[in-house]
């Protein structure tokens, strides 16, 4: 685990550090070499000449005042990609919270690398960040100690999250989640986990998560992990879509769409994430999460085009497409759900869902869709205060004949092609008592962070669903 200090003077840290600072840091030292590139009006970075510090990095106010954060992320990357040392000593005397937080969040994720998964050789003397020792004023400190606990609690749930979801998917099957999962929990009291095998979702009658699941070899599973902060009040829940593998079914992908499909479970591994989080951070709130987990292949017994099966609460869905298999197991985890917690605070269903989201908001907005405005504006909020935004598409009985059945109550996917996230957010609905308030969280393009033509999970939208559990229980 990364470590972190405060100190109020630059004499007080440990030498050999990296130094970031911004370039009209007051506490820098009156040298020729910083003056020098104080002056400069971009990046100022060097390794030489700058003892009692490794490396310095100077960077322009106007990085630091971006309110979005993006910048000064964008800058700090290439520099973490072959760190010069174990410590960095980072000024934040004045950066914006959003800023902050999710600058945080980027040096704690840190701690999680690819070569961890112990996949590959990797050199095992490569320097990695460690320790993190922040310069503020005194009367700062208090305030950043619980901002720096906060976030690096967030920071922890993404790695777990961030782990399981790169693993790849022949080891990270749905019995491996939920083991997974069980060994993460078992470190924390206030967590539980409660487990439906094959045999068992058939017998509650969650015939749509057993359709997608069927034709594996490797079973499907629902996985409900409960945090139980209090022993009462209304519970807040969290679904996941947990596709550990999806090759499309008999609507077979083609190679170049296959080749991400590990990370299909995306929204089931921040679930188990986000519970971490909620568990490290000891909050005074109950709150159930649950994976829905499914890898969905070819095979003998793969449910076929045109199949109708039947959710937990009754409803039967013609599945006209078998790679739209998602909407299918979040539909019975949903229904499952409000089962088990009929006066639920609300449900949030969290997923890689579709294409199309990211066709319309790229890949650092997750599309939110709900008929609750209350929570609609709740998250809007949190994605803004958090960094991690979300941007809303509609969501009204305009879409009802987009999955409208002619032997079902509903079909999976809408036969004119449009309005693919809307249409799908628009099944789920049914499937969420209207008591309930619920809203869906499409994050395919968030839960990866791509760079270099590579994908590797991100952890997204966990930051952003603490950020709102936190103003949710402050509302009360």
């Amino acid at each position: 685990m990364t470590t972190y200090q405060f100190i109020s003077a630059l004499s007080q840290a440990e030498p050999e550090g990296h130094l970031i600072a911004r370039a009209s840091c007051s506490q820098l030292p009156d040298t020729a070499l910083l003056r020098e590139m104080r002056d400069a009006k971009n990046v100022a970075d060097t390794r030489f000449g700058c003892a009692p510090f490794a490396r310095i990095t100077l960077l322009p106010d106007a990085l630091w005042q971006d309110n979005s954060g993006e910048s000064l992320l964008a800058t700090l990357r290439p520099l973490f990609s072959a760190p010069a040392s174990e410590n960095v000593i980072i000024d934040v005397t004045h950066v914006d919270d959003t800023v902050l937080a999710k600058l945080l969040r980027f040096l704690f994720n840190q701690a999680h690398r690819l070569s961890d998964l112990q996949l590959k050789k990797s050199d095992a003397t490569a320097i990695r960040l460690r320790h993190i020792t922040a310069l503020c004023l005194p009367e700062q400190q208090e305030r950043l100690e619980s901002v720096f606990f906060q976030q690096q609690a967030i920071a922890n749930g993404m790695i777990a999250a961030r782990r399981l979801s790169d693993m790849p998917s022949d080891r990270c099957t749905p019995q491996f989640v939920v083991e997974e999962s069980q060994r993460l929990c078992a470190a924390f009291p206030s967590l539980r986990c409660e487990v439906l095998d094959e045999q068992q979702i058939i017998e509650q009658g969650l015939g749509l998560l057993h359709a997608v699941g069927k034709g594996a070899t490797c079973p499907p599973r629902l996985l409900a992990i409960h945090y139980d902060g209090i022993k009462d009040g209304p519970v807040r829940c969290y679904v996941g879509k947990g596709i550990t593998f999806d090759t499309g079914g008999l609507w077979l992908k083609d190679g170049a769409g296959m080749y991400t499909m590990k990370y299909d479970m995306c929204g089931a591994a921040n679930v188990m994430g986000l519970m971490l989080t909620l568990a490290e951070l000891n909050l005074p709130v109950r709150v159930m999460g649950v994976l829905a987990l499914a890898e969905n292949a070819i095979g003998p017994d793969a449910m076929q085009p045109g199949t109708v099966a039947r959710a937990c609460n009754g409803m039967t869905v013609e599945i006209n497409n078998t790679d739209a298999e998602g909407r299918l197991v979040l539909a019975d985890a949903i229904a499952w759900t409000s089962q088990r917690h009929p006066q639920a605070h609300y449900i949030i269903d969290i997923a890689t869902l579709t294409g199309a989201v990211v066709k319309a908001l790229g890949y650092e907005l997750s599309g939110l869709m709900t008929q609750d405005e209350r929570l609609r504006d709740h998250l809007t909020r949190a994605g803004i205060k958090s960094g991690d935004e979300v941007w809303s598409l509609p969501l009204d009985a305009r879409l009802k004949k987009q999955t409208e059945s002619a032997i079902a109550d509903l079909c999976n996917t809408p036969t004119n092609n449009a309005a693919i996230s809307a249409s799908a957010a628009w099944l789920l609905h049914h499937f969420c008592p209207p008591q309930i308030p619920w809203a869906h969280l499409d994050i395919s393009g968030t839960a990866l962070w791509r760079e270099s033509g590579r994908s590797v999970a991100s952890g997204r939208p966990i930051p952003l669903l603490v950020e709102h559990l936190l103003g949710d229980m402050q509302k009360g």
